[in-house]
């Protein structure tokens, strides 16, 4: 029987909590990766880390895997999870963290207006109205300067460059290849990614020479931490959570990470500004909107969720 919020077991509250506070932390691990790597070695560090440590836990499935499924989950290894570490990772060369993790939210939204546009699914006016708040939420964000001025950040493009792969990513689980189980489409599609950014890691960065810098140790230590913790770790903590209630209760992660990922942002030095605090809100009001379920609607996180 499928559990409300509200009979939700204590450990699926803890586990969801940790959830978000393993999801929250990942943006700034990326700015601690960045003290010592360039953009494209954490980028490259974090899938190729992630899927090796999930290869004892997928080797198993790869015989429920048929021919046809294997150029869908290559799209979704490079779409949903090496094209967006890449992206984070450059933008948070001029992107705070926190803000990084709020533009994150947005992810549902992206969902939504892709599953209406390209796989002809209907949305409710309340939804139309979420997209628009947290479309406005974004470009106060996208402009908000600490000189009460506005200056429009071109970094954050690409953090929702990275969100409509998501979205597209999303899709194509939910209407492509939702025959196969979520923890075997991510795990599957991120060895897959593993391959190419493990290569690329070793022949086409510095990641060798940087590695053995003085400085490089806690780097090393926070993007490892975000491969394994925080994409890896959290994978099988959000499928048990879906497990003990089910996608609806575990998708309400997507409202606490950007809090999380603020807070630890502040706590780290980081500008909090009025504006900051005021697209953050209208983000979250509008996920909250574009989530929302009707006869002829969808929600905007379908089955199978991602992580950041």
């Amino acid at each position: 029987m499928t559990q409300t919020n509200d009979s939700a077991p204590a450990q699926a509250w803890l586990l969801l909590g940790l959830l978000a506070l393993i999801w929250g932390s990942s943006f700034l691990l990326i700015k601690k990766g960045l003290i010592a790597f360039g953009p494209m070695e954490v980028g490259a560090l974090r899938i190729s880390s992630a899927g090796l440590v999930l290869l004892p836990l997928v080797a198993k499935r790869l015989n429920k895997i048929t021919p046809k499924h294997w150029a869908k989950l290559a799209s979704v290894g490079l779409v949903g999870s090496l094209g967006p570490a890449f992206m984070f990772a450059i933008a948070q060369t001029q992107i705070a963290s926190g803000i990084t993790g709020v533009l994150n939210a947005l992810t549902p939204i992206a969902t939504l207006i892709i599953g209406v546009t390209l796989f002809h699914q209907r949305a409710k006016l309340t939804q139309i109205i979420g997209v628009m708040v947290g479309l406005l939420g974004t470009l106060l964000l996208m402009t908000a300067s600490a000189d009460g001025g506005w200056h429009f950040n071109a970094y954050a493009l690409l953090i929702l460059v990275a969100t409509i792969c998501y979205g597209m990513n999303l899709n194509l689980i939910k209407h492509k290849i939702a025959d196969l189980s979520p923890l075997t489409i991510t795990g599957v599609s991120l060895l897959m990614a593993s391959v190419p950014a493990t290569i690329y890691l070793f022949t086409g960065t510095d990641f060798i020479q940087q590695v053995q810098q003085p400085n490089a140790m806690l780097s090393l230590a926070a993007v490892l931490v975000l491969g394994v913790v925080g994409t890896a770790g959290a994978l099988i903590i959000f499928n048990h959570v879906v497990q003990l209630t089910n996608t609806v209760f575990t998708s309400s992660v997507t409202y606490l990470i950007p809090i999380v990922a603020m807070l630890l942002g502040i706590f780290d030095g980081e500008v909090f500004l009025f504006q900051h605090g005021l697209g953050m809100l209208a983000i979250l009001v509008g996920v909250w909107f574009a989530n929302r379920r009707g006869r002829s609607g969808m929600a905007g996180i379908p089955k199978q969720d991602k992580q950041p």
